[in-house]
């Protein structure tokens, strides 16, 4: 693979929204970078339009959601020392828990949690082995509480956030860095792909910004942080949500994320 005296990334679900501008970060900073997603289509159109300081653009397209699709994603970087992983790919659903369709919230478990697990279990053994790497894991703002109307989203956030808290104390001892980042509503596709158009969040004019969201959570990775909240409002957000009464902290969450909520007052 060219360019290999540089340090290399590898960022899942990099082919838009966060993932993209987690790409362009480590491209600015020296990197060379692997994009996985499933659409190849939309991976070509990212490493086309993503800036390159001389550092390499290498794409993967797969299903991370499946065994066979992580083993694939791995045989293709193995051979390279990874520097950093970014966990970052996932979906979401919205809508009431008994009326959304279970196979793609089936689906979106294996990609959120099993894939990651998967991932970070073949990646992690190699950092561990030579002492030396970092950990990104997207998690999300919906992890400090109950999320209605996205239940199943919200538990697989919860995982997220807590595998990569878990994950840092046992690895305090070594050069392997963990960092949870958990973005609130931020202008992405995700809203469209989650059917919540409709709702308060999705319609919401103040999202925040990609791009600012992954100068956050690289920042935070290089200082080898716990876990980084980007921005002001969502720091405010996440500190009231952890210590409020999940019953109360749950209503909060409705009034953004129930179907309809976008047309309420």
């Amino acid at each position: 693979m060219a360019g290999e005296t540089r340090p290399f990334a590898v960022v899942t679900g990099g082919s838009n929204g966060i993932g993209y501008e987690l790409a362009r970060q480590f491209l600015d900073n020296g990197y060379d970078v692997l994009i996985a997603a499933e659409d190849e289509s939309h991976l070509e159109e990212a490493s086309r339009t993503l800036p390159g300081d001389g550092g390499a653009i290498t794409t993967h397209a797969g299903d991370l959601s499946t065994e066979q699709g992580v083993d694939s994603l791995y045989r293709a970087i193995a051979g390279r020392q990874v520097d950093a992983l970014c966990v970052n790919a996932g979906v979401g659903l919205g809508g009431a828990f008994v009326d959304t369709d279970l196979q793609r919230e089936l689906k979106m478990i294996d990609l959120n949690v099993r894939g990651a697990v998967q991932l970070t279990k073949l990646v992690l053994k190699d950092m561990v082995a030579r002492d030396s790497g970092k950990l990104l894991f997207t998690s999300s703002i919906a992890a400090t509480m109950p999320d209605p109307f996205e239940a199943v989203y919200g538990a697989t956030k919860v995982f997220l956030r807590w595998f990569g808290e878990a994950l840092r104390n046992e690895l305090k001892d070594s050069n392997v860095g963990v960092t949870v980042l958990m973005p609130g509503v931020t202008e992405t596709n995700f809203f469209n792909r989650a059917d919540m158009l409709n709702t308060r969040a999705g319609a919401s004019e103040s999202k925040d910004d990609p791009a600012d969201v992954a100068k956050q959570a690289f920042a935070a990775l290089a200082a080898d942080k716990h876990k980084v909240v980007p921005n002001l409002k969502n720091k405010a957000m996440a500190g009231i949500a952890d210590v409020t009464p999940a019953p109360i902290a749950a209503q909060i969450h409705r009034g953004l994320s129930e179907p309809g909520s976008a047309d309420k007052d």
